[in-house]
Parts: structure tokens; C-alpha cells; sequence
């Protein structure tokens, strides 16, 4: 029998273990008894257990619930990752509340039902089972993002993402080649960066890397900055000036936004990629050097090539290799380390601030975080930063599809008589989760739920 399917169940009636025990052995599952919840808690430090069903009251002619609650945070903090079930035959209103706001996996009262209380526990424990592949993929993929960075000059780039992964370690592995190489990818998502780690891991990281926005300068001075121009060459130009490709020599040329480069400097480019050879501006005297060539665009080249707007041979040369950078929602795994990495002052996010980080769809992908981390510190007023301080959309306001309809007292009390007091099925009836039903009961004054509950 699997560990990950051993269930303690922490109850001092005998008769509610066995009967329990003969349900879950339906499903295969192995179920363990404590009568205390000193006994209950030395089983569940070992480690073995995957879920825990407890009793609320131990003690003779007690029903407040109190030895339950104190149990099920003692549960908490030695394993907070443990499902745990809570069973009573004196279920209140308050204490589940405040239990499922805890972390509580289901909160049922005794007489229980049979089908809902199989179903939650194999929910639960299938649910914890692909929590724990997770986590040992997880484990896998930070001692690979390790020994990149041990093997890698990775420019103090932050990653977590497999997606972001794979990307810096082609990264890595095509540094060393002389080949150009061209990095696509939304606005915001960092090129420049992977346009630094390829020339620190280069053969030419000794030497010069220049870079060169192409999108930030009219197209009639483009030509200029890449290859130089000489006195006299068009108006302005006082004296002579090397251009890009010549600070270069030796070493790196990024050119970013490489769409943006006039048809004129496109097959000068192409000349220079093929021979190494250029002029400077109003010069016939020909200059030769040896750049190795990063080039990175946020526009479809192709097409560009498809309207005449891009050389189809310069993309084939520029793109010998492409790094592919996804958007900042393709790899949710990378946001929070990111966030992290803004943070400045000793601020750290609340939960609910990380949440609504996870939520968002970040449109402006790393630079859209990085602004709303640095608003947020300069915002919050102590150390915390919560979700008012990032400055992000409500999600919520964010479908018109959604039903804001908030259900009655009498619609609440109908779904709970129909779910026969199942909070969970309850709930699903209304379109809730079961810690919102939880909170409008409440909100109703509806105290006692049924015996299914």
C-alpha cells in the first residue's frame, strides 16, 4: 500500500474508526486510528500520512470544539500541506468558518454521507498526489536552473518558469558560436537581457558590446549611427564620426527593434553580414570589421517580408538562430520570483498582494511588473505590500460575463435543504465556493447547518 494513501483518522469512538475504515478500504485506501490527539499528532510527524479525518470534542460531555480547533492548528503547523477533514456531530456555524478560512479541507458533521465523504477524500488525495509530482518536478527543475547558473554568466537574470528555462539554457548553448543570432519576443519580456548573456558566455566577452536602439531614430539617421558617416554628409554632420558597427570591432553589435531599419540599411547590413565590409556616409573608402551581430524585434518579420516591408535574404541571415522569448503569462511560475526580485526597503507581499499578481495577465510583461513592484515600495506604508499598493485592475471588473447577482437568504436556506446540508454540494448548487457560502450564512445569520454538512 502507497503512503500517499494512508488516512489517519483521529476519533476516541471506536465504532466511528471502524466504521470509517470499512468505507475508505472500498477505494483501496489504508486507514489508520488515534484515540487522542496526542496519539493523532505523533502518527502525522512521521510522515506517512496523506489525509487526516479528526473528531472536534474528545473529552466527556464536551461539544464546544475547542480540543478540535486547537488539534487542527497543531495539524497546521507541524505539516501545513496535510488535507485535513473535520467531523462533528455538534457542527456550529462560527468555528467551520473560521476553521475553512484556516486552511480546513472540509468541515462535515456526523451523521455523515457515505458517497460525498468518499468523493472528498479522493479528491483530496488525488489532489495531494499531483501536488507532490509537482513538487519533486519543481526540486528537478531548481537543481537544473543551478547548474546553469554555476556553468552560465546569466547577468543576474531571474527565472523559475520551465518555458523561460529552456529558452536561456539555448541561450547558453549558442553563446559561443559566431553566428547572428535573433531574439523575438513581446515588448517588456527582457531581449536586452538575453542579448547580454549571450555576449557574456561569448568567445568575444572580453571585447566591446554596443547596442543600438533601431525604433528610437528616424530612419534617416539610422545609417549613420550603424556605419559612421563623414563631415559634410548630410546636414549637421560638423565632423567625422565612427559609426556603431566600428565601436564594435572585436566584440558585440546589438541591434534592437531591427524592423524599424530603412530598406537602405537593411542591404547595407546584409553587405556587412556577408563580407564584414562597409562605407561610412558620404565615404567610398571601404572599412572591414568583425562583429558578432545580436538583432532582436517584437514585430512579425515575416510579415514585413510578406508586404515588402523587410529583405527576405537579411532575415535568413539574421535568424540562422532564434530565442523566442514567451510573454510574461506564458510562464506564471516566473512572477513572483521576479516580484520578488524588485522589492526593495525589506517590502514583502501579503498574500493576497501574490494572488493578484498571478491573476493579472501582464500585458507589459516584465516591465509592466517591475513598474508596479516600484510603485508599490514607494506606496506602502510599512513593510507590507498589499493588492491596493500594486496598483492593478480589479479581475472581477474585468469580464462583462460574469453574474454579480448575489444569492438570497431564502435562495442560500433552498440550496442547503436540496444539498440536504452538504456544504460543498450546496455551494455548487449556488456557484460558490465553499468558504463563500460559509461567509454569507453568516452574513444571514443561518447558524446550524444539516446533518450532511
Amino acid at each position: 500500500m502507497s503512503n500517499s494513501n494512508r488516512i489517519l483518522v483521529i476519533d476516541d469512538n471506536t465504532a466511528v474508526y471502524t466504521a470509517l475504515k470499512i468505507l475508505l478500504s472500498l477505494d483501496g485506501w489504508s486507514v489508520e486510528h488515534a484515540v487522542t490527539p496526542e496519539l493523532g499528532l505523533a502518527r502525522a510527524r512521521s510522515g506517512h500520512i496523506a489525509l487526516v479525518i479528526q473528531d472536534m470534542n474528545y473529552s466527556t460531555d464536551t461539544t464546544s470544539g475547542a480540543e478540535g480547533v486547537a488539534l487542527f492548528h497543531q495539524l497546521r503547523e507541524l505539516r501545513a500541506d496535510l488535507p485535513v477533514i473535520l467531523l462533528t456531530a455538534w457542527t456550529q456555524l462560527p468555528t467551520a468558518v473560521e476553521l475553512i478560512k484556516a486552511g480546513a479541507a472540509d468541515y462535515l458533521g456526523k451523521p455523515w454521507d457515505d458517497t460525498r465523504l468518499r468523493a472528498s477524500v479522493r479528491n483530496l488525495l488525488e489532489l495531494a498526489e499531483a501536488n507532490e509530482r509537482v513538487k519533486v518536478m519543481q526540486q528537478r527543475q531548481r537543481a537544473s536552473a543551478v547548474a546553469l547558473q554555476n556553468d552560465f554568466d546569466l547577468c543576474g537574470l531571474v527565472f523559475a518558469d520551465p518555458l523561460m528555462e529552456s529558452v536561456v539554457r539555448l541561450t547558453c548553448q549558442v553563446a559561443r558560436s559566431d553566428v547572428p543570432l535573433l531574439i523575438t519576443g513581446p515588448n517588456g519580456t527582457g531581449k536586452d537581457r538575453l542579448a547580454a548573456i549571450i555576449q557574456a558566455n561569448s568567445r568575444v566577452k572580453s571585447g566591446p558590446f554596443v547596442q543600438l536602439n533601431c525604433g528610437a531614430l528616424p530612419s534617416e539617421l539610422i545609417e549613420a549611427e550603424l556605419f559612421g558617416a563623414e563631415a559634410g554628409a548630410f546636414t549637421g554632420a560638423q565632423k567625422a564620426r565612427e559609426g556603431r558597427f566600428e565601436t564594435a570591432d572585436g566584440g558585440t553589435l546589438f541591434l534592437d527593434e531591427i524592423g524599424n531599419l530603412s530598406p537602405a540599411g537593411q542591404m547595407k547590413l546584409l553587405r556587412v553580414l556577408e563580407t564584414g565590409r562597409f562605407e561610412r556616409l558620404g565615404s567610398s573608402r571601404t572599412r572591414e570589421v568583425k562583429v558578432r551581430v545580436i538583432s532582436a524585434t517584437n514585430a512579425d518579420l515575416r510579415a514585413l517580408i510578406s508586404t515588402g516591408q523587410f529583405r527576405e535574404d537579411l532575415f535568413y541571415r539574421l535568424n540562422v538562430i532564434e530565442l523566442r522569448i514567451p510573454p510574461l503569462k506564458a510562464r506564471p511560475d516566473d512572477i513572483l520570483p521576479i516580484a520578488q526580485s524588485f522589492l526593495s526597503d525589506g517590502k514583502r507581499l501579503s498574500s493576497a498582494a501574490r494572488e493578484a499578481l498571478l491573476a493579472h495577465s501582464w500585458p507589459g510583461n516584465v516591465r509592466e511588473l517591475r513598474n508596479a513592484l516600484t510603485r508599490a515600495c514607494l506606496l506602502a506604508p510599512g513593510l507590507q505590500i498589499d493588492t491596493e499598493h500594486l496598483g492593478l485592475p480589479d479581475p472581477a471588473g474585468t469580464s462583462s460575463n460574469l453574474d454579480p447577482r448575489e444569492p438570497t437568504r431564502a435562495e442560500l436556506q433552498a440550496a442547503l435543504d436540496a444539498a440536504h446540508g452538504v456544504i460543498s454540494d450546496a455551494a455548487a448548487r449556488l456557484g460558490l465556493s465553499r468558504q463563500a457560502l460559509y461567509r454569507r450564512m453568516e452574513r444571514f445569520g443561518i447558524a446550524k447547518v444539516g446533518a450532511g454538512s
